[in-house]
């Protein structure tokens, strides 16, 4: 996500007493769960170095996983450590909020080439996270809240931070005793399974820490790991952004490789498939706020009315959700692969109105997309039309390259 200053709550003292140690975190709990948070945790300031957070972190980067998410490189030295993010913090509230959909998102899924999925054909597929409102707002009017009533509690400044900061949430809910990083990188709970949203609170008052969850609890299973269509995970507990299609449909700005393409199947923001397969999900439940439900723009949306978005378009229907954010050529670029992959030939009229679409980025994707649905003739001919006055390099190679595909198909016959 796209790094953003912390925001500080009420930082003028306060001259009350604080309640004993154990009152105050007791009260704090219920407060937490008033405001609509699942679960609360306290982590020490200062523990964050006894984890392998840190060392996880300095490889993810050095090997280039981060893929064009240079912000992560540049606030490195701020995620290794709280105390260097604000240094007055002692103590770190966790709270998690519960975001389990209706539905196995697996379902949502087009067959694809591993043979997974049983999807409808014609239909994108969303990441559960951001078939509701935004997340974002949600959680931090709650967060205030929490933190606006430990302050008043302790007299101590607080920070609130949702995802948009250089927090490293999951090894901070995990020392908070919420869960445990799975070999998928993400948090796992015995309650809630993987369909969590995290918040922090730092707080400059010294609150007691919670038990760390203690030992993963994935023992030998591997599912999250065996059914990532693009193959992102080198090994367990190690992710590769690079190959991601969370990554590649949301946070990378550029074209995405030709080889990766068939893999993401209808997935056209995100993809819960590591997540969705996750054995501890047989205890989630369904969302309790409802406006984190999936809206009838985001649930099973039509490609052929995607494709017809323009930019007005593109913001009536995603105003007020995650999908918004990714701007309405790159989800046009994710929609122009969806469409490629389905076989659809019903689709080649919305995809040829976008060869000449004033982005490269969706006319390569749209060139893609013909080369994989159309026959020869038809690419030949789009070919004869628009190649001329094409002047981006990317986009040109996209025709070569689906020219080539086209005469060799043909020339191996059915």
């Amino acid at each position: 996500m796209t790094d953003h200053a912390f925001e500080t709550i009420m930082t003028q003292p306060n001259p009350c007493t604080a309640p004993s140690p154990s009152a105050l975190v007791a009260a704090l709990q219920r407060e937490a769960r008033a405001a609509g948070f699942d679960a609360i945790g306290i982590a020490p300031a200062d523990a964050f170095g006894r984890t392998q957070a840190g060392a996880r972190l300095d490889a993810f980067l050095a090997r280039g996983r981060h893929g064009d998410m240079s912000w992560m490189a540049e606030t490195a030295a701020r995620r290794r450590d709280p105390r260097t993010l604000w240094p007055e913090v002692r103590s770190i509230v966790m709270l998690a909020m519960n975001y389990g959909p209706e539905r196995d998102p697996l379902g949502d899924i087009v067959p694809d080439p591993l043979g997974r999925g049983a999807g409808p054909v014609g239909h994108g597929a969303i990441s559960c996270y951001a078939r509701g409102k935004d997340y974002h707002a949600i959680i931090k009017r709650r967060l205030k809240r929490v933190a606006g009533w430990l302050h008043r509690e302790t007299g101590r400044a607080v920070k609130v931070f949702v995802d948009t900061a250089p927090v490293m949430e999951k090894p901070l809910a995990a020392l908070a005793g919420l869960g445990w990083q799975g070999k998928h990188t993400n948090l796992v709970s015995r309650t809630h399974g993987s369909w969590l949203f995290l918040g922090a609170i730092f707080s400059a008052h010294p609150l007691p820490a919670s038990a760390p969850f203690g030992r993963e609890r994935c023992g030998t299973c591997r599912a999250c790991l065996d059914i990532c269509p693009t193959r992102a995970f080198p090994a367990p507990w190690q992710l590769d952004a690079r190959r991601c299609i969370s990554y590649l449909t949301i946070e990378h700005k550029g074209h995405i490789a030709r080889a990766l393409r068939p893999a993401m199947g209808n997935r056209i923001f995100g993809c819960d498939d590591c997540l969705a397969v996750c054995p501890w999900n047989k205890f989630a439940r369904r969302a309790r706020d409802v406006r984190l439900h999936a809206r009838e723009a985001t649930d099973r949306p039509r490609l052929e009315a995607l494709l017809g978005l323009d930019e007005a378009g593109f913001r009536a229907r995603f105003q007020g959700t995650p999908v918004k954010r990714a701007g309405r050529d790159r989800f046009l670029r994710n929609v122009l692969i969806a469409a490629g992959n389905s076989g659809e030939r019903a689709l080649l009229p919305a995809i040829r109105a976008h060869l000449g679409d004033a982005s490269p980025l969706v006319r390569a994707m749209a060139v893609w997309a013909l080369g994989r649905i159309g026959t020869r003739d038809e690419i030949e001919a789009g070919a004869a039309w628009w190649l001329a006055q094409e002047q981006d390099a990317a986009v040109r190679e996209e025709w070569r390259l689906a020219r080539e595909d086209a005469a060799r198909k043909e020339a191996d016959g059915p």
